[in-house]
């Protein structure tokens, strides 16, 4: 899976937008980076940069937007209504795909070293990030401002996690961390009554309402034994949210704030409200995403209103969003464009030239051309795509086949895996190309001094060592399909076992195609004790895949005949 970070510093600037524009170009200018938001504010007098990227290419990015910020950004002369602290007065790291949590906070750190030690700001790491839990929360940490902080680190406890113990007069402090993706997100009433889209907030929200003696909202508040209110906790953990009225839309909304996608996903908010709205008398009739989301969000509601139908899961990435963007009526009050609202498809616009994204047409006539990529490794990927898809066609086939409702659980396990297999095996087809570019650039390399010529051959080995793995990913990733193909020739419908035998023969030619890729790059290593790991691991997969061959080919023909 692509590994793709998002970063949201929030620079103290709003109202000049030369400034504005020289900090974001520090951003653009790094390879790897997208760009998806810039958005000012006069009277808070603070921008709210958001771009996503490879975790490096998003520190190197941020970085160059925080120096570039402390270059034009006095904080001496800063006034505006929102909360702040320096220049760039905080800057989070959000995983959005491929990346853990252990990775983002490394990201954090990496950062904060580096503001720390090149730019003297005094850092402090927060939320996940954060190497003392009492400083854990923005707000504790930015408690007394930027006219405060000399104050404050006069106190031993508010040492700096990076850079020096004294107030940087210019650019004041940073706060740097990883925390979880937040999505606004509202969901629309058949009503324009504030109060009752209250009532279904305080149901859903983790906070609550106040308990009552006789029940009612305006009844007198059940105190405890420390004369405080008792609570009591709404449906949804991880969920602030509020009843208001849209002028625009003529209707209320219930307006949510969720902070933990995991434990509480999109869909299981949007069932909630309609859970309450129903017992009030009242009918959900959409909802809407405040800004960007993961795709990771709609690919689970797709899934999630799959199994309430009683539906295989097995279905493409992009079915999955349009089910969970028809289930959740996110396009009633204007279009939801997943291109625009999903951050990796909002990133994947520039990548014009993916292979992946071809018709096969196109992608004949690009193989076809006298140019050496994309070759043998790009296809043998595509072949292993398309043996993953027939081994998913015939789960899904089956899956929906009448009389066998109780295996649908099982056939819908191995869809998945095969759309799983399939995704990762078309990110491959780029990747094997991308890998032989990497060696043609090496080969470009000045080799003029004797410094150059090192740098080239070392930039050489390490391309051509890259350029062996990726095949050998492909012959793993496709070594996978043998479960599905296998489970399908055991217990799929026997209407579709040619498909199988098809499947089957398109998995075994990408593993052979890939592993005459690994040999051909491994040739070039100077490395023995790397090659002779990769060798093999190359031999050790190939007999793999012999064996599994022939074990389901025997099936297939078995009741072929």
């Amino acid at each position: 899976m692509q590994k793709i970070i998002e970063c949201v510093p929030n620079f103290s600037e709003g109202r000049d937008l030369d400034v504005i524009r020289q900090i974001t170009a520090a951003i653009e200018a790094v390879e790897g980076i997208s760009l998806l938001n810039v958005d000012p504010g006069v009277s808070t007098n603070r921008t709210v940069v958001t771009f996503a990227g490879d975790p490096g290419s998003v520190v190197e990015a941020a970085f160059r937007g925080i120096e570039k910020a402390a270059e034009l950004i006095d904080m001496r002369k800063h006034k505006g209504a929102h909360p702040r602290m320096g220049a760039t007065d905080v800057c989070p790291f959000i995983p959005v795909s491929g990346v853990s949590w252990e990775e983002a906070i490394a990201c954090a750190n990496q950062l904060g070293r580096r503001v720390g030690e090149e730019l003297k700001i005094p850092v402090y790491l927060y939320e996940r990030a954060a190497k003392d839990r009492a400083r854990s929360n923005l707000a504790v940490i930015r408690a007394g401002e930027y006219e405060g902080f000399s104050e404050k680190l006069k106190n031993p406890a508010w040492k700096p996690d990076f850079g020096p113990a004294v107030q940087n007069k210019k650019s004041g402090a940073t706060v740097i961390g990883a925390r979880d993706f937040l999505v606004a997100y509202n969901v629309n009433l058949n009503t324009r009554a504030v109060r009752r889209a209250t009532s279904i907030a305080f149901d859903v929200r983790e906070n609550g309402r106040v308990k009552t003696e006789d029940g009612t909202p305006y009844g007198k508040a059940v105190l405890d034994a420390n004369g405080e209110p008792v609570r009591v906790p709404g449906m949804l953990k991880h969920v602030k949210a509020i009843g208001w009225y849209v002028e625009e839309y003529g209707m209320a909304q219930v307006s949510m704030n969720l902070t933990n996608l995991e434990e509480t996903p999109l869909h299981a908010a949007f069932d909630a409200c309609e859970e309450s709205a129903s017992k009030r008398g009242l009918r959900v009739t959409g909802s809407e995403v405040v800004g960007m989301l993961p795709r990771k969000c709609l690919v689970d509601a797709g899934k999630h209103y799959l199994r309430k139908q009683d539906w295989s899961e097995g279905a493409a990435e992009e079915e999955l969003i349009e089910i969970a963007i028809r289930s959740m009526g996110l396009s009633e009050l204007k279009r939801f464009d997943p291109k625009e609202k999903i951050i990796e498809y909002k990133m994947e616009t520039a990548a014009v030239n993916s292979l992946a994204l071809m018709t096969l047409r196109q992608f004949c006539n690009e193989t076809l051309r006298d140019s050496p990529a994309p070759g043998g490794g790009s296809v043998a990927a595509l072949m292993g795509a398309l043996g993953a898809s027939l081994g998913g066609m015939v789960a899904n086939l089956s899956a929906g086949k009448r009389g066998w409702d109780k295996k649908l659980g099982y056939f819908s396990h191995w869809a998945v895996k095969a759309q799983q297999l399939k995704d990762e095996l078309l990110f491959l087809v780029d990747e094997d190309t991308a890998a032989f570019n990497k060696v043609m650039d090496a080969f470009g390399l000045l080799k003029e001094s004797a410094e150059e010529k090192a740098a080239r051959a070392a930039a050489i080995q390490h391309a051509n060592k890259y350029a062996a793995e990726i095949p050998l990913r492909v012959m793993e990733v496709a070594s996978q399909t043998y479960q599905v193909l296998g489970a399908m020739a055991e217990h799929g419908s026997s209407a579709s076992i040619s498909d199988v035998g098809v499947g089957l023969l398109a998995t075994r030619a990408c593993i052979e195609g890939a592993a005459m890729n690994v040999k051909i790059n491994l040739a070039s290593l100077r490395d023995e004790k790397v090659k002779s790991v990769l060798q093999e691991k190359l031999v050790r997969l190939r007999d793999e895949s012999d064996s599994e061959f022939g074990r389901i080919e025997q099936l297939v023909e078995s009741k072929l005949s």
